[in-house]
């Protein structure tokens, strides 16, 4: 990951939406910044050790991200990577003919920042709307300390157990066919 071997860290967790439009009504309330619209076009390839995926924003801007998580519900800590690159297509296609593609997901999030959380609002094509947070995590901070925040803004936002999901939006794609 990074020379130590840790790379970055954040507590997150992500949920079916049954009212997006109030999700977002609670989150505005508590957002520090926001909102910034964007379109994610993400491709995934075969990885053993964890997820790779290129997110494309544009033809000329890009980022590679590889990263571990746990696929449970509920708050669980990730580590990434994520390397910025000004040619998407291209890296796409030179990791499609390394790796393999597994899948691809399309989708449009809202992103709206709670002080060092990133809450994001995905309308994603083929499944729906959802909402997903990463509490950010600091080397000194505590997973622990990022879970108890995860758990305090899930009941801020209305988000309940039974809203949560479990994978990736690419694990989803694939179980809905």
């Amino acid at each position: 990951m990074t020379a130590g071997g840790t790379g970055a860290r954040n507590v997150e967790w992500k949920a079916r939406a049954r009212d997006l439009a109030a999700v977002e009504r609670r989150t505005a309330q508590l957002a520090t910044e926001g909102p910034l619209d964007l379109e994610q076009d993400d491709t995934f390839f075969a990885c053993p050790a964890g997820r790779l995926k290129l997110r494309e924003f544009s033809g000329d801007r890009g980022e590679l991200i590889f990263y571990r998580r746990a696929d449970t519900g509920g708050p669980k800590l990730s580590r990434y990577v994520i390397a910025p690159t000004p040619a998407p297509a291209a890296l796409r296609e030179a990791l499609e003919l390394a790796y393999g593609v597994i899948g691809r997901v399309r989708k449009r999030r809202r992103l709206y920042l709670v002080g060092r959380t990133r809450v994001h609002l995905d309308r994603v094509e083929g499944l729906g709307d959802f909402v997903e947070i990463e509490v950010v995590l600091a080397r000194e901070d505590r997973v622990e300390d990022g879970e108890a925040e995860a758990r305090e803004l899930m009941h801020a936002l209305g988000v309940g157990p039974a809203d949560l999901v479990i994978g990736a939006y690419l694990d989803l794609l694939s179980r809905d066919g």
